[in-house]
């Protein structure tokens, strides 16, 4: 074994292998693979071996597409079979609900390049003769899934990896993990010690020892999964005789179960309700190749509908039961990226379908080594999307949840209750006990989402269309329009930078230029390549003083790119707040009034103007007071320690009352901020997107100095964005945008990149008549579900897809945006744009200025 490394990966299954070989053929040859045991000792080796593209994060199922596509590649470069099997697959929807969640899917594989179909039950028996479609009113055919060999597969990635100049070393368990004052790791093994630059924890079920070993407690936990080998059957021996085609992948969401063909049967996997985790605080160092007992009893409901569903099954024997232990997070999604606070320090685990995802999260990892950005929005991967709350009682009580959901629908407005509360302000009690609110997680922290009437229950009715909630945010919103309103945001992101460097720091990071002391500027933040990474409300409170404040999803995101850049000489001090400051804000016409009645300053127009930051005592508590609000109104953002937020909170409702104060919730103001078309972050605003196509051009000041992404940034200015973000109205009656819908436009020819090609999503197949290509033929060769359609009135396209919208109650206009090609950002007229929701293309046209206030004046005023 070799004694420095430029880069060492613990862990030897189908993940740690990918990354090996990724970083190798980045270019990163001298790099060293540990494993305890043998290859695949961990989970990979008993694993189902299933793969496919579908994933509810358009951006992670990028990257499962990329691990499907990258197979025939290893294959190659390996010697080595992957025991690769693309039969395609079908997910079966039992009611309404599930039919319109596959239509969801299908919808966000049109703008992915997928070629997915909406079919029938009596076409998906077509394709797999065991199902009774009686049970069924609908289905999804996707021919990119399948499965595959585990032990091949990852011995594949191994030996491509070792032909492009890695290491590997197996029976060598790593021990401890210290760091030098030079940043260098002492990787400690069984063998003796490796000093390397960087350190990769792949460590699968041994994930979270491994992270200790340098203080890190990482939200994953391992769950017993079961699935069984039938007995040959004869209905799959005839299919495949008569066929000359191995039977297809189904998934039974009723049933909770997933089955494919294994040799002349059937292999059936179930997420079963009552899930059990395995070793749920430490991983025995000694488990290697051994199964867990079989446990038929836990899952014998999810078989009794299997069993129905699927009638020849019960008539299969069973020839072998596997039970064996997989890693999830608490969203189920893998644990991708740098660590913050531990110099290059990475993580690759919880990856729960490797065989689906361990190709793209290599390569993403290893783009963010080798090049310092993954080359892909990885948020819904990234170890940084939970914070210090993702203790590991709430990551067992997440990841049971999530596992028992697996197969579930996640309705738009579905608040999971696992694990809640973790944390409250000292509100809590009086937004549920007093007002009624209906609460939300975010980031971990209860926040009001809407308030219900008394009387009633204060719980949402969960749906793909306008629900319960609907009239009732509606009367939020006009409330604070035509009066005032105050409403909770604890749940923004708050920091504070300090210190004779922190003017410069924050102008080397933000785009826009820092404000004078007392006034608030908006800022972008980018990465290396121009990309949007951060959207800042800053404040300058005193010579070296900035309060800043953003998401709080993004807090630990936007830590470690903070603490990168930070100057090693001691000049720059920041510091996050999280729940040690908390917030309210103050809305509508009225709020100054209000404000009056609460302040011991002069908060008249000309005294504290639109983007003032004053430090006040509000109630007689201590303060700090921004002059605006997400509304796009009127308004103020009052922040202030804990201990005191119940007293200003009273004390705004009883100075509120003679103008109607009303308490609006967190979906009120993300109406509001539709009907002035401001973007939010991870919706709109994403590392994929650069400002200008983001529409935050206006605060980039391109001339102030060599901010982080600069050269990019005019880059793109010079050459003109090739996307924009937009907004919509759209003609519906009862279901609006969620995210993720397709837009389509009719392009009569015109020739532009589509947004799916821009950002490397693939491109939409389309007929000699351009006619979108609806139907393939099935495995069974009844030719899908149907056939290439002209559109009437000349040829439409997928051009692009939602990011966000809703129903914009003050202006009664059902809105949402997006991005399209820049060539028809500006073109308003009526007829060129349709969205795509639930299955059904709704008219949709472009709205440049904003429906409420477009100039402006309510929130100067």
């Amino acid at each position: 074994m070799k004694s420095h490394a430029k880069a060492v990966v613990i862990g030897g299954g189908v993940v740690g292998c990918s990354v090996l070989y990724h970083l190798a053929r980045a270019g990163w040859r001298d790099v060293l693979l540990i494993e305890r045991s043998e290859l695949t000792s961990g989970s990979s080796w008993h694993a189902a071996g299933g793969f496919h593209t579908l994933n509810g994060d358009p951006n992670v199922a990028r990257l499962q597409a990329y691990t499907v596509q990258l197979y025939k590649e290893i294959e190659e470069l390996s010697g080595q079979s992957c025991g690769l099997h693309l039969t395609g697959g079908v997910m079966l929807a039992d009611s309404p609900e599930r039919m319109d969640f596959l239509r969801l899917a299908h919808a966000k594989g049109r703008y992915l390049g997928m070629e997915t179909e909406l079919i029938t039950p009596s076409e998906a028996k077509a394709m797999f003769p065991l199902m009774d479609e009686t049970h069924f009113v609908g289905a999804m055919w996707d021919p990119v899934e399948g499965h595959l060999d585990p032990s091949g597969t990852t011995h594949a990635y191994a030996r491509a990896a070792r032909k492009l100049g890695a290491e590997i070393v197996l029976r060598n368990r790593v021990t401890e993990l210290t760091q030098e004052p030079d940043g260098t790791w002492n990787v400690v093994t069984e063998q003796g010690t490796v000093k390397a630059e960087h350190v990769v924890n792949c460590g699968g079920l041994w994930a979270r020892e491994v992270g200790r070993m340098v203080g890190l407690e990482l939200p994953l936990l391992a769950m017993e999964h079961m699935y069984l080998l039938t007995e040959p059957m004869p209905e799959v021996e005839e299919f495949n005789r008569s066929t000359g085609r191995e039977m297809i992948g189904v998934i039974d969401f009723k049933g909770e179960i997933y089955t494919r063909q294994e040799r002349n049967g059937i292999l059936l996997g179930t997420y079963e309700k009552a899930a059990k985790p395995w070793s749920p605080r430490q991983t025995p160092w000694d488990f290697g190749h051994e199964l867990l007992e079989p446990d038929i009893d836990r899952i014998a409901p999810s078989l009794e509908v299997g069993f129905r569903h699927f009638p020849a099954l019960q008539n299969a024997g069973i020839k072998q039961i596997i039970n064996g232990p997989f890693t999830f997070a608490p969203d189920g999604n893998p644990l991708v990226g740098p660590v913050q606070g531990l110099t290059n320090f990475w993580c690759a685990c919880a990856v729960m379908a490797g065989f689906s995802q361990g190709g793209g999260v290599g390569l993403a990892l290893a783009n963010w080594m080798v090049d310092g950005d993954p080359g892909f929005d990885v948020w819904g991967m990234d170890v940084a999307r939970f914070g210090e709350w993702a203790s590991l009682r709430y990551t067992n009580a997440k990841v049971r949840e999530n596992y028992s959901r697996r197969f579930s629908i996640r309705f738009p407005n579905e608040e999971l209750p696992a694990a809640r509360p973790a944390q409250t302000t000292p509100l809590y009690d009086i937004m549920t006990r007093d007002n009624n609110a209906v609460m939300g997680d975010s980031w971990g922290l209860e926040t009001p989402l809407w308030f219900a009437p008394k009387g009633t229950a204060p719980k949402d009715i969960v749906s793909f269309h306008r629900s319960n909630d609907f009239e009732h945010v509606g009367e939020e919103v006009r409330a604070v329009r035509e009066r005032v309103g105050v409403t909770e945001i604890a749940n923004f992101a708050k920091y504070e930078v300090t210190g004779p460097g922190a003017e410069d720091f924050l102008n080397r990071l933000m785009t826009n230029s820092m404000p004078k002391t007392g006034r608030i500027v908006l800022s972008p933040m980018l990465n290396e390549f121009g990309k949007l990474i951060g959207d800042f409300t800053i404040a300058k409170a005193q010579e070296e003083r900035f309060m800043i404040w953003g998401s709080s999803a993004a807090q630990v995101y936007h830590m470690r790119w903070f603490e990168k850049h930070l100057p090693g000489d001691g000049s720059v001090r920041i510091h996050r707040f999280d729940q040690t400051l908390v917030g309210l804000s103050i809305a509508g016409p009225q709020s100054r009034a209000v404000l009056e009645k609460l302040a011991d300053i002069d908060v008249s127009r000309d005294a504290f103007r639109f983007m003032d930051f004053r430090q006040m005592a509000v109630a007689g508590c201590p303060c700090m007071v921004n002059r605006l609000t997400y509304t796009g109104d009127l308004g103020y953002e009052i922040w202030m320690p804990p201990a005191y937020q119940r007293q200003v909170y009273m004390a705004i409702k009883e100075a509120g009352a003679p103008f109607g104060i009303a308490d609006f919730g967190m979906r009120a103001l993300l109406c509001m901020r539709l009907e002035k078309n401001f973007p939010t972050w991870f919706r709109e605003l994403r590392p994929i997107y650069g400002p200008y196509e983001g529409g935050m051009g206006r605060f980039v000041k391109l001339e102030k100095n060599d901010f982080i992404g600069r050269e990019a940034a005019a880059r793109e200015q010079a050459e003109g964005p090739k996307l924009r973000r937009v907004s919509f109205v759209v003609a519906v009656s009862d279901a609006d945008v969620m995210g993720d819908e397709p837009i389509w436009a009719r392009v009569n020819g015109r020739e532009f990149g589509t947004v799916a090609k821009s950002h490397g999503f693939g491109a939409q197949r389309f007929g000699a008549d351009g006619g979108e290509i609806e139907g393939r033929a099935a495995p069974d060769g009844s030719g899908g579900a149907s056939s290439v359609r002209g559109i009437e009135d000349g040829a439409w396209r997928v051009v692009g897809w939602v990011t966000s919208g809703g129903y914009a109650h003050y202006v009664r206009k059902s809105m949402a945006q997006g991005y399209v090609p820049a060539e028809l950002a500006e073109d308003e007229s009526e007829g060129l744009f349709e969205i795509e929701i639930l299955g059904h293309r709704r008219p949709a046209r472009i709205n440049i200025d904003p429906p409420f206030d477009p100039v402006g004046e309510r929130m100067r005023g």
